[in-house]
């Protein structure tokens, strides 16, 4: 059975994880707008990484004869100035929900929830590449410059990103 503290921490992040998903899903309408099909692509899949994420954590505070619930959320934000600001908002957002996992990590530790200590390694790891794509997304397209046909070629190359359902592994 699951402690109150760590089901109430992991209902709350929950709720961080489908905030992320609509923040991402936010900037694919962005990135539309500006006629970017391919980040607008990669954001759709980091959208449905996200759902993913809250839905293995719902589905876990539930395995463990926890009380999942739904929280409300504030809406994202809708317009960003340019490609590289969304890409350093992807990465400043990834390293916040780094903190968020490793405060429910030190929850875990704390409560001597070793069973949750297992199940969030995987989310810590997770966030590890996370950061690191968002950190070479935001590096590639400050390299770039003006360049519009780096950017266009950047803009294909994530068009190509299909969702592929995380393991537990």
């Amino acid at each position: 059975m699951i402690s109150k503290k760590m089901q109430d921490a992991l209902n709350e992040q929950v709720a961080a994880e489908f905030y992320s998903a609509h923040l991402y899903l936010a900037m694919s309408a962005y990135l539309e707008s500006v006629d970017l099909p391919g980040f607008a692509n990669w954001m759709r899949i980091q959208y449905q990484e996200e759902i993913s994420h809250g839905m293995k954590m719902f589905d876990y505070v539930i395995e463990r004869d926890g009380r999942a619930l739904v929280k409300a959320f504030d809406a994202p934000p809708d317009e960003w100035g340019s490609t590289v600001e969304v890409a350093e908002a992807v990465y400043k957002h990834e390293q916040k929900v780094t903190g968020l996992i490793n405060n429910l990590m030190d929850i875990a530790l704390s409560e001597k929830d070793h069973a949750a200590n297992i199940f969030l390694q995987w989310f810590v790891n997770e966030q590890v590449e996370e950061e690191s794509t968002a950190k070479g997304i935001v590096q590639q397209l400050k390299m770039l410059g003006d360049s519009k046909a780096g950017l266009f070629q950047i803009d294909r190359e994530l068009g190509q990103r299909v969702f592929t359902p995380p393991t537990s592994e």
